[in-house]
Protein backbone atom coordinates (compact mmCIF):
# COMPACT_ATOMS: atom_id res chain seq x y z
CA UNK A 1 0.00 0.00 0.00
CA UNK A 2 2.71 2.17 0.88
CA UNK A 3 4.80 1.65 -2.50
CA UNK A 4 1.05 2.43 -4.22
CA UNK A 5 0.55 5.96 -2.24
CA UNK A 6 4.13 6.84 -3.17
CA UNK A 7 3.87 6.03 -6.60
CA UNK A 8 0.51 8.22 -6.69
CA UNK A 9 1.92 10.98 -5.52
CA UNK A 10 4.49 11.04 -7.99
CA UNK A 11 2.07 10.77 -10.93
CA UNK A 12 0.30 13.90 -9.61
CA UNK A 13 1.07 17.89 -10.04
CA UNK A 14 2.45 19.14 -6.91
CA UNK A 15 -0.62 20.64 -5.07
CA UNK A 16 0.15 24.40 -5.49
CA UNK A 17 -0.24 23.67 -9.23
CA UNK A 18 -2.92 25.21 -11.27
CA UNK A 19 -3.52 24.39 -14.98
CA UNK A 20 -4.09 28.43 -16.67
CA UNK A 21 -5.38 29.27 -20.48
CA UNK A 22 -2.87 30.78 -23.17
CA UNK A 23 -3.48 31.79 -26.74
CA UNK A 24 0.06 32.78 -28.37
CA UNK A 25 -1.02 34.08 -31.80
CA UNK A 26 2.33 34.20 -34.05
CA UNK A 27 3.91 35.68 -37.43
CA UNK A 28 7.86 34.75 -39.07
CA UNK A 29 9.37 35.96 -42.33
CA UNK A 30 7.03 39.02 -43.28
CA UNK A 31 9.81 40.38 -44.75
CA UNK A 32 8.58 43.84 -45.72
CA UNK A 33 5.36 42.68 -47.59
CA UNK A 34 3.51 45.93 -47.11
CA UNK A 35 0.84 45.36 -50.09
CA UNK A 36 -1.25 42.00 -50.42
CA UNK A 37 0.64 39.77 -53.05
CA UNK A 38 -1.05 39.03 -56.62
CA UNK A 39 -2.98 36.21 -55.36
CA UNK A 40 -4.38 38.62 -52.92
CA UNK A 41 -2.78 37.18 -50.11
CA UNK A 42 -1.05 38.89 -47.01
CA UNK A 43 -0.80 42.40 -46.80
CA UNK A 44 0.00 44.48 -43.30
CA UNK A 45 -2.84 46.33 -42.62
CA UNK A 46 -4.80 42.94 -43.58
CA UNK A 47 -2.72 41.10 -41.20
CA UNK A 48 -3.36 43.82 -38.33
CA UNK A 49 -7.04 43.28 -38.81
CA UNK A 50 -6.89 39.39 -38.80
CA UNK A 51 -4.61 39.91 -35.76
CA UNK A 52 -6.79 42.50 -33.87
CA UNK A 53 -10.06 40.52 -34.79
CA UNK A 54 -8.42 37.54 -33.33
CA UNK A 55 -6.79 38.93 -29.75
CA UNK A 56 -9.82 41.33 -29.14
CA UNK A 57 -10.90 41.06 -25.46
CA UNK A 58 -8.55 37.83 -25.22
CA UNK A 59 -6.80 38.98 -22.14
CA UNK A 60 -4.72 35.70 -22.18
CA UNK A 61 -3.14 36.25 -25.72
CA UNK A 62 0.31 36.85 -26.58
CA UNK A 63 1.32 37.78 -29.42
CA UNK A 64 5.14 37.12 -31.38
CA UNK A 65 7.30 37.57 -34.26
CA UNK A 66 9.60 35.65 -35.44
CA UNK A 67 12.23 37.31 -37.52
CA UNK A 68 12.65 38.48 -41.23
CA UNK A 69 10.75 41.55 -40.68
CA UNK A 70 12.77 43.24 -43.29
CA UNK A 71 13.91 42.70 -47.00
CA UNK A 72 11.90 41.51 -49.64
CA UNK A 73 9.96 44.48 -51.09
CA UNK A 74 11.45 48.14 -52.73
CA UNK A 75 10.39 50.04 -49.28
CA UNK A 76 12.74 48.00 -47.41
CA UNK A 77 15.64 48.03 -49.85
CA UNK A 78 14.81 51.85 -50.69
CA UNK A 79 15.02 53.03 -47.18
CA UNK A 80 17.43 49.82 -45.66
CA UNK A 81 14.78 48.20 -43.16
CA UNK A 82 13.71 50.98 -41.16
CA UNK A 83 10.37 51.72 -42.16
CA UNK A 84 9.29 48.05 -41.58
CA UNK A 85 9.57 48.73 -38.07
CA UNK A 86 7.65 52.18 -38.02
CA UNK A 87 4.75 50.17 -39.20
CA UNK A 88 5.42 47.34 -37.03
CA UNK A 89 4.79 49.43 -33.60
CA UNK A 90 1.38 50.37 -34.85
CA UNK A 91 0.51 46.85 -34.90
CA UNK A 92 3.04 45.14 -32.26
CA UNK A 93 3.87 42.17 -31.24
CA UNK A 94 4.57 42.10 -27.66
CA UNK A 95 8.02 40.40 -28.48
CA UNK A 96 9.99 39.98 -31.50
CA UNK A 97 13.30 37.81 -32.28
CA UNK A 98 16.14 38.88 -34.59
CA UNK A 99 16.34 36.84 -38.74
CA UNK A 100 19.05 37.07 -40.10
CA UNK A 101 17.73 39.29 -43.08
CA UNK A 102 18.30 42.25 -40.57
CA UNK A 103 21.95 41.75 -41.23
CA UNK A 104 21.43 42.95 -44.80
CA UNK A 105 21.69 46.39 -44.55
CA UNK A 106 24.83 46.10 -42.07
CA UNK A 107 24.82 45.08 -38.29
CA UNK A 108 25.13 49.03 -37.18
CA UNK A 109 21.17 49.06 -38.40
CA UNK A 110 20.10 46.38 -36.37
CA UNK A 111 20.15 48.79 -33.37
CA UNK A 112 18.30 51.79 -35.44
CA UNK A 113 15.43 48.89 -36.21
CA UNK A 114 15.18 47.88 -32.07
CA UNK A 115 14.80 51.41 -31.77
CA UNK A 116 12.06 52.51 -34.11
CA UNK A 117 9.89 48.94 -33.28
CA UNK A 118 9.82 50.24 -29.46
CA UNK A 119 8.52 46.37 -28.60
CA UNK A 120 11.23 44.26 -27.10
CA UNK A 121 13.50 42.79 -29.84
CA UNK A 122 15.18 39.92 -27.86
CA UNK A 123 18.39 36.89 -29.41
CA UNK A 124 20.05 35.38 -26.74
CA UNK A 125 22.79 33.66 -29.17
CA UNK A 126 24.38 37.41 -31.00
CA UNK A 127 27.07 38.06 -29.18
CA UNK A 128 30.57 39.68 -29.60
CA UNK A 129 34.11 38.24 -27.75
CA UNK A 130 33.37 40.31 -24.97
CA UNK A 131 29.88 38.39 -24.28
CA UNK A 132 27.91 41.45 -24.93
CA UNK A 133 24.53 40.54 -26.78
CA UNK A 134 23.75 42.51 -29.68
CA UNK A 135 19.87 43.00 -28.87
CA UNK A 136 21.02 43.93 -25.12
CA UNK A 137 18.22 41.33 -24.38
CA UNK A 138 18.27 37.66 -24.51
CA UNK A 139 14.58 37.16 -23.06
CA UNK A 140 12.03 38.83 -21.61
CA UNK A 141 8.76 37.71 -19.00
CA UNK A 142 5.67 38.54 -19.93
CA UNK A 143 2.78 37.57 -16.92
CA UNK A 144 -0.04 36.96 -18.69
CA UNK A 145 -3.33 35.41 -17.79
CA UNK A 146 -1.48 35.02 -14.08
CA UNK A 147 0.89 32.99 -16.12
CA UNK A 148 4.87 34.07 -16.30
CA UNK A 149 5.95 32.94 -19.78
CA UNK A 150 9.73 33.72 -20.39
CA UNK A 151 10.23 34.11 -24.20
CA UNK A 152 13.92 33.51 -25.35
CA UNK A 153 15.31 34.92 -28.48
CA UNK A 154 17.40 32.38 -30.24
CA UNK A 155 19.15 33.02 -34.16
CA UNK A 156 20.36 30.39 -36.43
CA UNK A 157 23.85 29.64 -36.04
CA UNK A 158 24.28 28.98 -40.02
CA UNK A 159 24.22 33.25 -40.00
CA UNK A 160 28.03 33.63 -40.95
CA UNK A 161 27.29 31.41 -44.10
CA UNK A 162 23.85 33.00 -45.34
CA UNK A 163 24.95 36.25 -45.21
CA UNK A 164 28.18 38.78 -46.20
CA UNK A 165 30.65 38.33 -43.57
CA UNK A 166 31.15 42.23 -43.03
CA UNK A 167 27.49 42.78 -41.92
CA UNK A 168 27.52 40.41 -39.23
CA UNK A 169 30.70 42.18 -38.43
CA UNK A 170 32.01 41.86 -34.72
CA UNK A 171 28.93 39.35 -33.84
CA UNK A 172 29.44 35.69 -33.84
CA UNK A 173 26.54 33.26 -33.26
CA UNK A 174 26.51 30.59 -30.00
CA UNK A 175 25.40 27.34 -30.77
CA UNK A 176 21.24 27.74 -30.29
CA UNK A 177 20.22 24.24 -28.14
CA UNK A 178 23.32 24.64 -25.40
CA UNK A 179 22.91 28.39 -25.18
CA UNK A 180 19.00 28.48 -24.86
CA UNK A 181 19.45 25.56 -22.37
CA UNK A 182 21.69 28.07 -20.19
CA UNK A 183 19.12 30.71 -20.04
CA UNK A 184 16.70 28.37 -19.51
CA UNK A 185 18.08 27.16 -15.61
CA UNK A 186 18.71 30.41 -14.47
CA UNK A 187 14.67 31.18 -15.31
CA UNK A 188 13.35 27.92 -14.55
CA UNK A 189 12.42 29.23 -11.14
CA UNK A 190 11.01 32.75 -12.45
CA UNK A 191 8.92 31.32 -15.56
CA UNK A 192 5.63 28.96 -15.33
CA UNK A 193 6.18 28.39 -19.25
CA UNK A 194 9.16 28.66 -21.04
CA UNK A 195 9.19 29.54 -25.38
CA UNK A 196 11.59 29.57 -27.41
CA UNK A 197 11.22 32.41 -30.08
CA UNK A 198 13.55 31.18 -32.95
CA UNK A 199 14.54 32.10 -36.66
CA UNK A 200 16.85 28.86 -36.60
CA UNK A 201 17.08 26.14 -39.32
CA UNK A 202 14.65 23.28 -39.16
CA UNK A 203 17.64 20.85 -37.21
CA UNK A 204 17.74 23.38 -34.56
CA UNK A 205 13.95 23.09 -34.42
CA UNK A 206 14.26 19.24 -33.93
CA UNK A 207 17.55 19.44 -31.59
CA UNK A 208 15.18 21.66 -29.00
CA UNK A 209 12.33 19.80 -28.67
CA UNK A 210 14.23 16.67 -28.76
CA UNK A 211 16.98 17.58 -26.08
CA UNK A 212 15.29 20.63 -24.05
CA UNK A 213 12.68 19.07 -22.20
CA UNK A 214 12.75 22.50 -19.72
CA UNK A 215 11.06 24.11 -23.31
CA UNK A 216 7.36 24.31 -23.39
CA UNK A 217 7.09 25.58 -26.60
CA UNK A 218 9.34 26.63 -30.24
CA UNK A 219 7.60 29.57 -32.00
CA UNK A 220 10.13 28.86 -35.19
CA UNK A 221 10.43 31.04 -38.51
CA UNK A 222 13.61 31.31 -41.28
CA UNK A 223 12.17 28.07 -43.25
CA UNK A 224 9.28 29.73 -45.60
CA UNK A 225 7.06 26.85 -45.49
CA UNK A 226 4.78 26.52 -42.75
CA UNK A 227 4.19 23.46 -40.50
CA UNK A 228 0.93 21.50 -41.82
CA UNK A 229 1.02 20.53 -38.18
CA UNK A 230 2.09 21.16 -34.83
CA UNK A 231 5.07 18.83 -34.05
CA UNK A 232 5.17 17.86 -30.32
CA UNK A 233 7.23 15.49 -27.51
CA UNK A 234 4.67 14.67 -25.43
CA UNK A 235 2.64 17.89 -25.02
CA UNK A 236 5.92 20.11 -25.31
CA UNK A 237 4.93 22.22 -29.34
CA UNK A 238 6.98 23.12 -31.92
CA UNK A 239 4.73 25.71 -34.83
CA UNK A 240 5.72 27.44 -37.92
CA UNK A 241 3.78 29.13 -40.33
CA UNK A 242 4.24 30.37 -43.54
CA UNK A 243 6.19 33.55 -44.64
CA UNK A 244 5.09 36.80 -46.27
CA UNK A 245 2.48 37.74 -44.08
CA UNK A 246 -0.36 35.06 -45.80
CA UNK A 247 -0.97 33.81 -42.62
CA UNK A 248 -0.23 33.66 -38.98
CA UNK A 249 -0.63 30.71 -36.14
CA UNK A 250 -2.84 30.60 -33.26
CA UNK A 251 -1.59 28.42 -30.58
CA UNK A 252 -4.04 27.71 -27.44
CA UNK A 253 -2.50 26.23 -24.38
CA UNK A 254 -3.20 24.74 -21.47
CA UNK A 255 -0.19 25.00 -19.39
CA UNK A 256 0.61 23.68 -15.41
CA UNK A 257 2.56 25.91 -13.71
CA UNK A 258 3.47 23.12 -11.48
CA UNK A 259 4.77 21.05 -14.06
CA UNK A 260 6.31 24.20 -16.11
CA UNK A 261 5.06 22.83 -19.62
CA UNK A 262 1.48 22.55 -21.66
CA UNK A 263 -0.91 19.34 -20.71
CA UNK A 264 -2.69 20.37 -23.87
CA UNK A 265 -2.59 22.57 -26.94
CA UNK A 266 -4.38 22.70 -30.37
CA UNK A 267 -3.03 24.63 -33.25
CA UNK A 268 -4.52 25.81 -36.47
CA UNK A 269 -3.17 28.29 -39.26
CA UNK A 270 -5.48 31.25 -40.50
CA UNK A 271 -4.93 32.48 -43.77
CA UNK A 272 -4.68 36.91 -44.42
CA UNK A 273 -6.88 36.82 -47.54
CA UNK A 274 -7.31 40.47 -48.37
CA UNK A 275 -10.88 39.95 -50.36
CA UNK A 276 -12.51 39.12 -47.12
CA UNK A 277 -10.57 41.48 -44.35
CA UNK A 278 -11.02 44.82 -44.41
CA UNK A 279 -7.74 47.20 -44.01
CA UNK A 280 -7.08 48.47 -40.79
CA UNK A 281 -7.16 52.04 -41.51
CA UNK A 282 -4.28 53.50 -39.34
CA UNK A 283 -2.18 50.56 -40.84
CA UNK A 284 -3.09 51.19 -44.09
CA UNK A 285 -2.51 55.08 -44.39
CA UNK A 286 1.09 54.31 -42.88
CA UNK A 287 2.03 51.86 -45.38
CA UNK A 288 0.15 54.60 -48.16
CA UNK A 289 2.57 57.08 -46.88
CA UNK A 290 5.53 54.67 -47.81
CA UNK A 291 4.81 53.36 -50.64
CA UNK A 292 4.05 56.42 -52.77
CA UNK A 293 7.71 57.44 -52.00
CA UNK A 294 8.82 54.50 -54.06
CA UNK A 295 6.01 54.59 -56.76
CA UNK A 296 7.98 56.90 -59.40
CA UNK A 297 11.00 54.28 -58.99
CA UNK A 298 8.93 50.77 -58.92
CA UNK A 299 5.69 51.05 -60.66
CA UNK A 300 6.61 51.55 -64.24
CA UNK A 301 6.46 48.61 -66.91
CA UNK A 302 8.70 47.23 -68.47
CA UNK A 303 7.66 43.83 -70.24
CA UNK A 304 4.88 41.48 -70.12
CA UNK A 305 4.88 37.92 -69.06
CA UNK A 306 2.49 35.30 -70.99
CA UNK A 307 2.01 32.87 -68.05
CA UNK A 308 3.25 33.04 -64.45
CA UNK A 309 6.84 31.71 -63.54
CA UNK A 310 7.61 30.46 -60.53
CA UNK A 311 10.78 30.76 -58.31
CA UNK A 312 12.83 27.66 -59.84
CA UNK A 313 12.11 29.05 -63.42
CA UNK A 314 12.94 32.79 -62.41
CA UNK A 315 16.14 31.22 -60.97
CA UNK A 316 16.84 30.24 -64.95
CA UNK A 317 15.51 33.74 -66.10
CA UNK A 318 18.34 35.33 -64.11
CA UNK A 319 20.81 33.53 -65.16
CA UNK A 320 19.65 34.29 -68.98
CA UNK A 321 19.83 37.56 -68.20
CA UNK A 322 23.40 37.44 -67.08
CA UNK A 323 24.51 35.79 -69.97
CA UNK A 324 22.78 37.78 -72.07
CA UNK A 325 23.56 41.06 -70.45
CA UNK A 326 27.30 41.11 -69.59
CA UNK A 327 28.24 38.26 -72.52
CA UNK A 328 29.48 35.30 -69.97
CA UNK A 329 29.24 31.62 -70.74
CA UNK A 330 28.07 30.35 -67.91
CA UNK A 331 26.00 32.28 -64.91
CA UNK A 332 24.38 30.93 -61.73
CA UNK A 333 21.94 32.03 -59.24
CA UNK A 334 20.91 30.79 -56.25
CA UNK A 335 17.69 29.44 -55.61
CA UNK A 336 17.31 30.87 -51.82
CA UNK A 337 17.85 34.62 -53.90
CA UNK A 338 14.80 34.33 -55.71
CA UNK A 339 12.22 35.66 -53.21
CA UNK A 340 9.11 35.26 -55.28
CA UNK A 341 7.37 34.25 -58.88
CA UNK A 342 6.67 36.55 -61.88
CA UNK A 343 2.56 37.10 -62.59
CA UNK A 344 1.45 36.15 -65.88
CA UNK A 345 0.54 40.42 -67.35
CA UNK A 346 2.10 43.13 -67.40
CA UNK A 347 5.13 43.37 -65.70
CA UNK A 348 6.20 46.54 -63.79
CA UNK A 349 9.83 47.04 -62.27
CA UNK A 350 8.36 46.32 -58.32
CA UNK A 351 8.20 42.76 -59.28
CA UNK A 352 11.73 42.42 -59.92
CA UNK A 353 12.16 44.34 -57.11
CA UNK A 354 10.28 41.89 -55.45
CA UNK A 355 12.08 38.85 -56.50
CA UNK A 356 15.35 40.33 -56.18
CA UNK A 357 15.33 43.06 -53.43
CA UNK A 358 18.73 42.69 -52.73
CA UNK A 359 21.32 44.96 -53.94
CA UNK A 360 23.58 42.37 -54.48
CA UNK A 361 25.59 42.82 -57.76
CA UNK A 362 27.09 40.59 -60.56
CA UNK A 363 30.58 39.99 -60.33
CA UNK A 364 32.65 37.99 -63.42
CA UNK A 365 35.40 35.71 -63.41
CA UNK A 366 37.71 33.30 -65.77
CA UNK A 367 37.19 29.78 -64.54
CA UNK A 368 38.84 26.30 -66.37
CA UNK A 369 36.05 23.87 -67.63
CA UNK A 370 37.60 21.65 -64.58
CA UNK A 371 37.35 23.75 -62.14
CA UNK A 372 33.49 24.60 -62.37
CA UNK A 373 31.45 24.13 -60.15
CA UNK A 374 28.59 20.86 -59.73
CA UNK A 375 25.70 22.89 -59.68
CA UNK A 376 26.97 24.83 -63.03
CA UNK A 377 28.30 21.86 -64.74
CA UNK A 378 25.02 19.78 -64.43
CA UNK A 379 23.71 19.25 -67.62
CA UNK A 380 26.04 20.71 -70.27
CA UNK A 381 29.44 19.65 -72.21
CA UNK A 382 32.07 21.48 -70.62
CA UNK A 383 35.11 21.16 -71.84
CA UNK A 384 37.65 20.51 -69.13
CA UNK A 385 40.41 22.52 -70.68
CA UNK A 386 38.57 25.68 -72.03
CA UNK A 387 38.23 29.00 -70.00
CA UNK A 388 34.72 30.26 -69.36
CA UNK A 389 33.62 33.92 -68.36
CA UNK A 390 31.56 33.00 -65.35
CA UNK A 391 29.08 35.50 -63.86
CA UNK A 392 27.44 34.93 -60.58
CA UNK A 393 26.60 37.29 -57.53
CA UNK A 394 28.72 39.11 -55.30
CA UNK A 395 26.38 37.27 -52.30
CA UNK A 396 27.34 33.63 -53.88
CA UNK A 397 31.00 34.87 -54.42
CA UNK A 398 31.44 35.79 -50.81
CA UNK A 399 29.43 32.60 -49.48
CA UNK A 400 31.18 30.15 -52.42
CA UNK A 401 31.96 27.45 -49.80
CA UNK A 402 28.18 26.92 -49.01
CA UNK A 403 26.75 27.98 -52.21
CA UNK A 404 28.88 26.45 -54.72
CA UNK A 405 30.91 23.75 -52.96
CA UNK A 406 34.21 25.96 -53.54
CA UNK A 407 36.31 28.16 -52.07
CA UNK A 408 38.98 28.91 -54.95
CA UNK A 409 36.96 30.94 -57.31
CA UNK A 410 38.35 34.59 -58.08
CA UNK A 411 35.60 37.07 -59.50
CA UNK A 412 37.74 40.43 -60.59
CA UNK A 413 35.43 42.05 -62.45
CA UNK A 414 32.16 43.69 -60.42
CA UNK A 415 29.33 44.69 -62.83
CA UNK A 416 25.66 46.68 -62.13
CA UNK A 417 22.71 45.26 -59.84
CA UNK A 418 21.78 41.85 -60.29
CA UNK A 419 18.17 43.55 -60.15
CA UNK A 420 19.38 46.00 -62.72
CA UNK A 421 20.17 43.45 -65.07
CA UNK A 422 17.27 41.35 -64.61
CA UNK A 423 15.04 45.06 -65.31
CA UNK A 424 17.13 45.98 -68.66
CA UNK A 425 16.91 42.19 -69.89
CA UNK A 426 12.94 42.34 -69.79
CA UNK A 427 12.66 45.33 -71.45
CA UNK A 428 14.76 44.24 -74.10
CA UNK A 429 12.81 41.43 -74.90
CA UNK A 430 9.82 42.55 -74.27
CA UNK A 431 7.79 39.74 -73.92
CA UNK A 432 8.30 36.51 -71.52
CA UNK A 433 7.24 33.03 -72.96
CA UNK A 434 9.42 30.86 -72.17
CA UNK A 435 12.46 29.34 -70.29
Amino acid sequence: MLRLYLLLCLALPPAWSEVRQLTILHTNDLHARFLPDDKGQGGFAHLATALRRESAGCSWCLILNAGDSVQGTPVSTLFRGLPIYEVLRSMPPDVATLGNHEFDYGWPRIPDFIRAARYPIVSANVEDASGRLLTREAYVIRTVNGLRVAVIGAMTADLPTITFPKDVGPWKVLPVLETVRRYAAQLRDRADLLVVLGHIAPNEEEALLAQAPEIGVIISGHTHAGLEQAKKAGERVLVRVKSYGVEFGRLDLQVDTGRKSPVSSTWKRIPVDSAALPPAPDIARLVSRWEKKVAKVVDVPIGESRREFPEPEVKLLMERSMIEETGADLAYMNLGGVRGFLPKGKLLARHVWTVMPFDNRVVLGTVKGRDLPKAVREGRSIDPDRDYTFATSDFVAANQKTQLGTDNLSFPRIGPLQRDVFIDWIKKKKVLEGI
